[in-house]
């Protein structure tokens, strides 16, 4: 099992949520956050003054797929989120140990 961690920006959100769900992705989890890289912030103007902002907002996606979906889901997740620009964002793959259905008790596979 593999857990697929990507940080987009956040208006390409529907379209990688429209691009998983062809693959059978049936849930995932999506929080928003704040960060920089190589854009370094960005600067905006409020009330005649000059600000530098150093977080822009993004959002994190997490899917939890099969060992063998994640590629697919890799991909389907760069596709849909790619805009050519900078702050496109990353994605990260982790190995997961264990995941447990609390309703059912199903273990591993059986509780994606």
């Amino acid at each position: 099992m593999k857990l697929v961690m990507a940080i987009i920006k956040p208006f390409k959100l529907d379209e990688v949520r429209e691009a998983l769900t062809p693959l059978g992705i049936q849930g995932l989890t999506v929080s928003e956050v704040k960060g920089f890289g190589r854009q370094k912030g960005q600067t905006e103007i409020y009330r005649g003054a000059e600000y530098q902002v150093s977080f822009l907002p993004k959002v994190k996606i997490e899917v939890a797929v099969k060992a063998e979906m994640a590629d697919q889901v890799v991909e389907a997740i760069c596709a849909a989120a790619k805009t050519d620009k900078i702050g496109d964002g990353k994605v990260f793959v982790f190995d997961i140990a264990k995941a447990v259905r609390i309703r059912t008790g199903e273990t591993d596979g059986d509780a994606l």
